[in-house]
């Protein structure tokens, strides 16, 4: 089917890498604990990440388990406002021209700009409002009945095939042209998903 051919035309950016120049949930981490407590919870992880490395299944163990390391006991408005800040200074210094121009392209299509993201909505919530993103579908940190990050995610991890699920969740029984970006193997499923997927970086577009 083609674009003309729906009332609805979505376009769902994955972030880190695509819409950032960077991968952003270590420096938020940095920026809610400081940079030793961060490199001590990395340390201690390690085993973790070199398998994380080597087995893209283990991806997801090990970032709740540096969840846990880094933020369990941390309250939640605080590292809300911590997120705040962070996404000003992601605004001003670490987005990509060329990326944004595409978002900004959509948007005066008038197509709903989506991003689905492993990142962590404490900070791609702003973003993705100063963005004019219509959702942000990312990774959510869980919060306790005492206001204080528990150390888990509230839902899986936003990556893989939990992109794909998250997107048609939000997108619900009203069909649309789906247009998807992505730089990664966290991003495959989801451009296989899209009527039009664009691996951001690379010179072939995968349909």
């Amino acid at each position: 089917m083609s674009e003309k051919s729906h009332e609805r035309v979505v376009a769902a950016f994955d972030f880190d890498k695509t819409i950032s120049t960077r991968d952003n949930v270590v420096p938020f981490l940095r920026a809610v604990i400081g940079r030793a407590r961060v490199a001590g919870a990395l340390f201690a992880i390690s085993p973790r990440l070199v398998h994380a490395a080597w087995n893209d299944a283990h991806r997801d163990a090990a970032k709740v388990a540096l969840v846990r390391h880094t933020l369990r006991g941390s309250d939640a408005k605080e590292v809300a406002a911590v997120g705040a800040e962070f996404a000003r200074d992601v605004l001003a210094r670490h987005l990509r021209p060329d990326v944004v121009e595409r978002v900004r392209w959509h948007r005066d299509q008038g197509h709903d700009v989506v991003i689905v993201s492993a990142s962590f909505t404490d900070y791609l919530d702003p973003i993705g409002a100063e963005l004019g993103a219509a959702a942000v579908l990312a990774t959510e940190l869980a919060v306790g009945d005492d206001g204080r990050l528990t150390g888990e995610l509230a839902r899986p991890n936003v990556r893989g095939a939990e992109k794909v699920r998250r997107l048609d969740e939000w997108l619900g029984d009203r069909p649309a042209y789906v247009w998807a970006y992505g730089d990664s193997s966290g991003d495959v499923e989801l451009l296989a998903r899209a009527d039009q997927g664009v691996s951001v970086g690379r010179a072939r577009a995968a349909s």
